[in-house]
């Protein structure tokens, strides 16, 4: 697979969306807007009573923003608009009517620990690990923050945020409630996915809607509030300090 894609299935009342990028699966700008597109989508569709949410191959799930866009960054208005990517995906994913199923099959990292973290109920494999990174390069996971600290609480959140060097197990997530099981293999994951997405299928739509209410409750300032961290974001990217940093990663 050497294309970058964002696809979705709808089958027997499943929307299964999937992204896929060679890199990773690091999520570029477009890649990004065309994710939080297709969630708002099956959302809105009536065929589809939950949602998983995938990446293609079997190494990472996610490796967080797109270092090459990263790098190219040149002013505060293009800073803002490279981090709030993944703020749009969250806040797709946060106003989305369904119940979304995280599938995390392998390492996860920055972003990625977002995406995952703003899933409803998230299922994952041993190999499953997280790092938040934002901090090696000079900035810090603003954007995601929130997403994260509502899953970990602020002493998770802050331990990976500040250990920006490390890898932490997918028990450790597990343990934090970040990941509701953990699986030894990927095809144990698949399997025991789509039996708990099959088995959403037979509730009240109209009670999930109602259920997803009420677990984020709270967040109706995220439009607001991930706009000013990317905001925060975009600024720090271009210090000196950041661009040095980024040198040494051409």
């Amino acid at each position: 697979m050497n294309e970058a894609y964002v696809k979705q299935d709808i089958k027997n009342g499943i929307a299964t969306i999937e992204f896929f990028h060679p890199a990773h699966n690091s999520l570029p700008g477009d890649l990004l807007a065309k994710l939080a597109n297709t969630i708002t989508k099956a959302g809105n569709n009536e065929e589809a009573k939950v949602i998983i949410l995938k990446s293609g191959g079997d190494r990472t799930f996610c490796a967080g923003a797109s270092f090459n866009e990263l790098i190219n960054i040149n002013d505060a208005e293009t800073g803002k608009r490279f981090f709030s990517g993944f703020a749009n995906v969250i806040n797709a994913m946060r106003k989305c009517p369904k119940f979304i199923i995280g599938r995390i099959q392998g390492k996860t990292v920055g972003g990625g620990v977002g995406l995952a973290s703003a899933t409803d109920y998230c299922m994952a494999s041993k190999f499953a690990a997280i790092k938040l990174s934002e901090l090696n390069v000079g900035i810090g996971p603003f954007v995601v923050g929130p997403a994260v600290e509502r899953k970990l609480g602020i002493s998770g959140f802050s331990q990976i945020a500040i250990d920006a060097n490390s890898f932490y197990e997918a028990e450790w997530a597990k343990q934090k409630g970040l990941y509701n099981q953990v699986y030894n293999t990927v095809e144990e994951l698949d399997e025991a996915v789509q039996k708990f997405a099959e088995n959403l299928c037979k509730y009240n739509p109209e009670a999930m809607k109602e259920m997803k209410k009420v677990f984020w409750n709270g967040t109706e300032d995220w439009d607001d509030l991930l706009a000013e961290r990317a905001i925060i974001s975009g600024r720090l990217v271009l210090s000196d300090f950041t661009k040095k940093t980024l040198k040494r990663f051409e």
